[in-house]
């Protein structure tokens, strides 16, 4: 059997299988209407507060912040999202780093995280490359998506980001649909947010190695409570 059949066999079963988990989710949802929310219970997630503006050797550039690329239109944004944070750090070598995270207490289908390798291409980037990996960390380990993106050959822009549903990073929509269906069962609704950093680099390799020593530093600063709202660890 070719490798080509193979791998259409493989994208038919996750077809086959997300479709089955929308239809059963329309009934969870006919059954139990989720009422209560998540952040009600453990708290609305502070990012302002959480995430630090200085931590070994990085620090926010107030003059970079506008460099940041926002890959979706305001006026989604405010619906999608009840917390934006955009910042920009950078080292004693110069070095820059752009993060984004976008919060939002109610994550379900109607208002979840727009993914960007939809969301770049909408707005003029081409997608060079996409692919999964993991980020490891002494205290535990995040998936994440690495993405290459170009902007009219002028803006090279690598991308690494994850998706958070109630603590938990899903590693496709299938496991999020899971974690979905899980709180609903229970009546409740799930919150979550996107976590994405980038760099400016036409060597891609260089800028998510940069990435990673950023998060790196960046996620050991937290606090074991805000680093599993934010990283799933």
């Amino acid at each position: 059997m070719s490798a080509e059949t193979n791998g259409y066999r493989g994208r038919l079963v996750q077809a086959l299988l997300a479709s089955a988990l929308m239809i059963i989710s329309v009934f969870v949802t006919a059954a139990v209407t989720p009422t209560a929310r998540l952040s009600d219970v453990l708290g609305t997630v502070n990012l302002e507060g959480s995430i630090p503006k200085e931590f070994g050797k990085w620090k926010v550039d107030e003059q970079e912040n506008a460099g940041i690329v926002n890959p979706q239109q305001q006026a989604l944004l405010d619906q999608l999202y009840s917390q934006i944070l955009s910042r920009t750090y950078v080292d004693e070598n110069g070095r820059r780093v752009m993060l984004s995270i976008a919060y939002g207490e109610d994550q379900r289908d109607s208002m979840q995280a727009h993914k960007p390798e939809v969301c770049y291409p909408a707005q003029g980037f081409l997608l060079l490359s996409l692919k999964n990996d993991v980020l490891a960390f002494d205290k535990g380990s995040v998936p994440v998506k690495r993405l290459e993106t170009a902007l009219a050959e002028r803006r090279y822009e690598p991308v690494t980001y994850w998706h958070v549903v109630a603590g938990e990073v899903p590693t496709s929509g299938i496991e999020k649909k899971m974690v979905e269906m899980r709180y609903g069962f229970n009546g409740v609704i799930p919150d979550g947010l996107l976590f994405r950093v980038s760099t400016v680099d036409r060597d891609s390799k260089q800028g998510f190695s940069i990435q990673d020593e950023f998060l790196r530093e960046l996620l050991s600063s937290l606090s074991d409570k805000d680093r599993k709202r934010l990283a799933g660890f």
